[in-house]
C-alpha cells in the first residue's frame, strides 16, 4: 500500500511540474487569469488533461517495460 501511496504522489508531484512547463510554454499568466478568465480556464482545463495523459502514458510505459 505504502507503494501506490508513493506511486501516486510521484505522479502527482509529476503533473504539476509538467502543468507549470506547459504553462509558461503557452504564456499563461496571472494577467490572462484576471483578464480573460473564461480563455484561462480553457487553456488550464486542456494543459491538465495534456499533462495527465503525459504522465499516465509514462507511468504505463515504465511498467511495461518492466
Amino acid at each position: 500500500m505504502d507503494y501506490l501511496a508513493d506511486l501516486i504522489g510521484q505522479a502527482r508531484r509529476r503533473i504539476e511540474l509538467v502543468i507549470e512547463q506547459m504553462k509558461a510554454s503557452e504564456g499563461m499568466t496571472e494577467h490572462i487569469k484576471q483578464h480573460d478568465q473564461l480563455a484561462w480556464v480553457g487553456t488550464m482545463n486542456s494543459i491538465h488533461n495534456r499533462a495527465e495523459g503525459i504522465i499516465l502514458r509514462e507511468m504505463n510505459y515504465e511498467l511495461d517495460a518492466k
